[in-house]
């Protein structure tokens, strides 16, 4: 059979229904099940145009698929069944009175850009849509739940949160004891508990959500995926990151103008991503000034065939110049530790990292005078590490915010708890929150994007041979 035979006789394929497995995803109604069902206000609301057949609401039934890309040579469809999950949007019924609700909102961790346009479209989402007046912002992380007051917000309060970076809440890492928050939650009414934060955020909040099933309390929990590195699985991304990449740029522009202004010239940039290195290497394939790109994902060597220095040199004999961009994760096993280094660590419980750049500049420079003796040479070290992520959302990641926020709104006031919210293959779904919690999104070093990271920088693949 030729080519063409075989593309006509794919052109014509029908597929059969494909074997799926729906996550399911935990309700109010498995442990308090005489809840009282009411009618969406949006039924009521001038502002949306919506029947029956018009597909405004979702149905539990709605589904996004994990895997949209199949192979139909013959392998199509697989006997093993699909993931799929449930398409976040409004739902006709919803399980809260809105004028009952009582909403608590938190963030956990680091900062981000966006975490204010979550904030704010949470609170203006639940007083616009649903007609929430109770809305609570907690100060400085889970700490905050027992150890202060909240913040009573509206949208007028809000209204210019999202043209500030941070969080106007506050943050802090730690501060987790179970029952205090619980108690909090309880003692203060909450009925809704939207949590902003990372990977050791949200294994925090499926202690919280499980707590709150084992006291059979009629709280919903929802969380909302934050980190900076884009190191949270299953969702396509998470927010912030586009805004960190764009800013990590203008270091390396900046690094690589320092590194062609001087003879044989290194410009070195340390980036954030501690376990992963997306923002690295996204903004080595958007930048194209960047001759050699080191992730924690990739290890690498200094000394020897196939080392850095080799390549540094081969490159500055080329071109003068070379611009290296290192995530903050790299390299941490070949970094000297005394004693004391190797037990400390940081508020969430992970060992404390070295500074790679640092450490990074200092060998380039013991290197240069061990084998080039007298000849000029320069390292520019630029660590713009809180500068990518204490800044503003860009217009990308805001809309992000916006559409992650209102995910959770109307998630919660379905009756659905312990679940995230984000996109999958562009789709807002609904994701069991233990999940997220355990997910991990390394970079694939075996993928086409990694090949075309060495393709354009020609490094090395710092494989020993």
């Amino acid at each position: 059979m030729n080519t063409n035979d075989a593309q006509d006789q794919l052109e014509c394929l029908t597929i059969s229904p494909i074997n799926v497995k729906l996550k399911r995803l935990p309700r109010l109604t498995d442990y308090l099940p005489n809840l009282q069902t009411h009618t969406n206000p949006l039924q009521h609301n001038a502002f949306y145009h919506h029947s029956d057949k018009d597909g405004f609401y979702i149905s539990h039934s709605d589904v996004i698929l994990s895997q949209i890309v199949f192979d139909f040579s013959g392998n199509f469809p697989s006997s093993s069944p699909h993931l799929a999950y449930h398409h976040a949007g409004p739902r006709k019924e919803i399980l809260f009175d809105p004028q009952k609700v009582r909403a608590a909102i938190v963030t956990c961790g680091g900062l981000c850009p966006g975490l204010n346009t979550v904030i704010r479209e949470l609170v203006v989402g639940l007083w616009e849509l649903y007609g929430v007046r109770e809305i609570f912002g907690i100060k400085a992380g889970y700490r905050g739940f027992y150890s202060g007051d909240p913040i009573r917000l509206d949208p007028k309060l809000v209204h210019n949160w999202h043209k500030r970076g941070g969080t106007v809440l506050e943050t802090s890492r730690g501060g987790f004891d179970l029952h205090k928050i619980v108690d909090a939650i309880q003692s203060r009414g909450y009925n809704q508990v939207y949590i902003i934060g990372g990977d050791g955020t949200l294994r925090g909040a499926v202690q919280i959500f499980n707590e709150i099933q084992r006291r059979k309390l009629n709280v919903a929990v929802s969380g909302i995926p934050k980190t900076v590195d884009n190191d949270v699985g299953i969702i396509d991304r998470s927010f912030g990151f586009q805004t960190a990449v764009e800013m990590a740029q203008e270091a390396i522009s900046a690094a690589h103008v320092e590194a062609e202004s001087a003879p044989n010239g290194i410009g070195l940039v340390k980036l954030m991503g501690r376990n992963t290195g997306h923002i690295t290497l996204d903004a080595t394939l958007s930048s194209c000034d960047v001759d050699c790109c080191l992730i924690p994902e990739n290890d690498f060597y200094l000394e020897g065939k196939g080392g850095l220095f080799e390549f540094l040199d081969l490159r500055l004999k080329e071109n003068g110049h070379a611009v290296i961009v290192v995530a903050e994760g790299a390299g941490q096993d070949m970094i000297p530790r005394n004693e004391s280094q190797k037990q400390e660590k940081d508020d969430s419980g992970n060992l404390s990292f070295l500074d790679v750049g640092v450490w990074l500049n200092s060998e380039l420079k013991k290197w240069w005078e061990r084998d080039h003796k007298g000849e000029l040479f320069t390292v520019k070290y630029i660590d713009p590490t809180y500068m990518i992520r204490a800044v503003t959302a860009n217009a990308t990641d805001n809309l992000y915010c916006t559409l992650l926020a209102h995910s959770a709104i109307h998630g919660i006031m379905a009756g659905y708890t312990g679940f995230v919210t984000g996109p999958i293959n562009g789709n807002y779904a609904y994701i069991p929150m233990d999940e997220v919690a355990q997910a991990k999104s390394p970079v694939n070093t075996n993928d086409h994007k990694w090949a075309w990271v060495r393709s354009v920088t020609a490094q090395p693949d710092f494989r020993r041979t």
